[in-house]
């Protein structure tokens, strides 16, 4: 039982994809979960084993289907360069991403991870932030360009990457639960 009760009415979706870098998924997914948020973390390929950017091996409980089936209140996209290419490349994740944002829903993103929210045409004349690696994309695709460690517009959020994993977390679960429970789970964290 969470000790937020009304944040376990709240469920989030984490895609794993193979490439996925490590520190992103699981930063996220440990501070939501803090949060008392219904976390899923959903294998694009399906459920089970997926090898991260740097050979960790994660595992993903659902397949990204089944994720789906019921109601999605907000979806987190990590980054890493290969897992960011599966997504991208995976017109269910684009599908998805148009729908959350055409129902007001959260939608955000760290590291290359904007780049999917670009191919979903969410970036023309958004406010992002992405990871220095591939920022003349996502400016190409229309976005107006922030260096800040993480960006907010309308319900869309960004983030650097790896090492802005925690504040990028930590916003996602402000926007979902509130300031004051974010302030418990950071100092918690000791953040």
């Amino acid at each position: 039982m969470s000790a937020y009760p009304d944040a376990m009415n709240k469920r989030v979706v984490v895609p794993l994809a193979e490439g996925v870098e490590e520190m992103e998924a699981v930063i996220v997914i440990d501070v939501l979960r803090r949060a008392g948020l219904e976390v899923v973390v959903a294998g694009l390929e399906g459920a089970g084993p997926v090898r991260a950017s740097r050979g960790v091996v994660l595992h993903a409980e659902l397949g990204w289907d089944e994720a789906l089936e019921q109601p999605v209140d907000a979806l987190v996209l990590p980054g890493g360069m290969g897992g960011m290419e599966r997504l991208r490349a995976d017109e269910r994740v684009i599908a998805a991403v148009q729908s959350l944002l055409g129902g007001g829903q959260l939608v955000a993103a760290i590291c290359a991870a904007p780049l999917v929210l670009a191919r979903a045409g969410a970036a023309d004349g958004r406010r992002m932030t992405c990871h220095p690696s591939v920022r003349d994309e996502l400016l190409a695709a229309g976005a107006v360009g922030s260096e800040a460690r993480v960006v907010q517009d309308g319900t869309v959020l960004t983030s650097l990457g790896p090492g802005s994993s925690v504040e990028f977390a930590l916003a996602v679960a402000e926007e979902l639960v509130g300031l004051e429970r974010v302030l418990e789970v950071s100092a918690g964290m000791c953040v």
